[in-house]
């Protein structure tokens, strides 16, 4: 789905391309002295303002912020919007009071999803010769193959080239709603992906915890309370609503509750190392992007090893980014096997918690930032990420519980 969401968006990007090229071959003259490039910088600057508001959806709030910019583009009479229904949107310009001469030609554009035009001369005006209008094409908004609203150009002259230049307006108008449209699925997929993460976390580890909780109630009740305090704001911090993204801080601080409770289950058998560097607690990561590999660490590293082992998990500066690593020193696995399965984690439901992070790291900051395993059998595992500190429109969401923003000090399980 994240590969059609992609190809989707080249499309919709090179048809907005061929837009801005064909409304400045329309406002060209000949008469004009200005170059194309000027003429091009023009389109792609009037657009570029209109743009901002269409990408949240034809709503009245972007409807007012879009004709505004469209009207100076075009330098027409008025421009109007409505919504699928023909309902009035908004209106900027002159001849407002020809809106309701117009609204049969609108229904009829919304039922055939076809072009309409109508003459000033077909109109009654009280003030017919002196009415700016002399024109109107209301032409349908056509998303995803239904029609969401219509485009209305008024124009004071009567020519082909307005009726024109509203065609090709009215695609850029069709291709932000449609890169609307995809900004909300990217964002369905993305809660859908951290829903699946919220499923992996292991039954078996929430009956295990309270078990273990459920121990101590009788020999050691002070310590089964901390306990289920840690295993209360663990639940709560991970099957959290809201929030695609959260600080490396709060992502540590979940680890090590996580890691607390596992170590009254396997006391002796699992070891923690963790070491953070103060400078990364605030760089912004994926919500739930550190669990799950903490998780199949203890899990398919440790838990299966005679003995037990150490996790470790590392956060250092690396420049414009903070350079994180989960390893264990358990069984390990083939290498190879590894690989192919976080490729086609989405068809086998191999590592899929591994595999979700990759995708969703590759998703939201680029191929370039897929995690590195390094692995082999009988020799642990080592996951690496690399984030960003700063990328644009990545930005923590508020704490949902809690005002601790820091992991507790690093120290051994007992």
């Amino acid at each position: 789905m994240t590969d059609l969401l992609t190809e989707n968006v080249i499309v919709i990007g090179l048809a907005i391309l061929a837009v801005i090229l064909l409304l400045t071959y329309v406002f060209k003259s000949k008469k004009s002295d200005r170059s194309v490039d000027e003429a091009v910088l023009d389109a792609v600057q009037r657009l570029s303002k209109a743009a901002p508001a269409m990408r949240s959806g034809l709503t009245e709030e972007a409807a007012d912020l879009t004709v505004k910019h469209l009207l100076e583009m075009l330098k027409c009479v008025a421009i109007g919007i409505t919504d699928g229904e023909g309902h009035h949107l908004s209106w900027a310009g002159g001849a407002n009071e020809h809106y309701p001469d117009l609204t049969g030609a609108i229904d009829v554009a919304i039922r055939d999803g076809q072009r309409a035009h109508i003459h000033h001369t077909n109109l009654s005006c009280a003030r017919r010769g002196r009415c700016p209008m002399r024109t109107a094409v209301i032409v349908p908004l056509i998303s995803d193959g239904q029609v969401e609203g219509t485009l209305i150009v008024v124009g004071g002259v009567n020519s082909k080239r307005l009726i024109r230049a509203a065609d090709e307006v009215a695609q850029f108008v069709c291709s932000q709603l449609e890169l609307a449209k995809l900004d909300e699925s990217k964002q369905q997929l993305a809660k859908a992906e951290v829903r699946m993460l919220r499923a992996q976390i292991s039954p078996h580890f929430l009956y295990n915890a309270l078990n273990s909780i459920s121990s101590l109630i009788r020999t050691d009740p002070e310590r089964a309370r901390d306990l289920l305090q840690e295993f209360a704001d663990f639940t709560r911090y991970s099957f959290r609503t809201s929030g695609q993204f959260t600080t490396l801080a709060e992502e540590l601080r979940n680890i090590d509750r996580y890691l607390t409770i596992q170590s009254q289950r396997y006391a002796e058998r699992l070891n923690v190392r963790i070491k953070i560097a103060p400078e990364v607690l605030s760089v912004v990561v994926p919500f739930l992007v550190l669990q799950p590999l903490v998780e199949n660490a203890v899990q398919h590293g440790i838990s299966p090893k005679p003995g037990g082992g150490t996790v470790t998990v590392v956060a250092q500066d690396n420049g414009n980014e903070a350079l994180i690593s989960v390893e264990d020193d358990g069984v390990g696995m083939d290498a190879d096997r590894l690989f192919a399965d976080l490729r086609d984690a989405h068809k086998t439901g191999s590592h899929v918690g591994i595999g979700n992070i990759n995708q969703r790291m590759r998703q939201v900051f680029g191929d370039e930032y897929a995690l590195m395993a390094e692995t082999a059998p009988g020799a642990g595992m080592k996951v690496i990420l690399r984030v960003p500190k700063f990328f644009p429109g990545v930005r923590p969401d508020l704490p949902q519980f809690g005002e601790e923003t820091e992991p507790k000090a690093s120290q051994p399980a007992s």
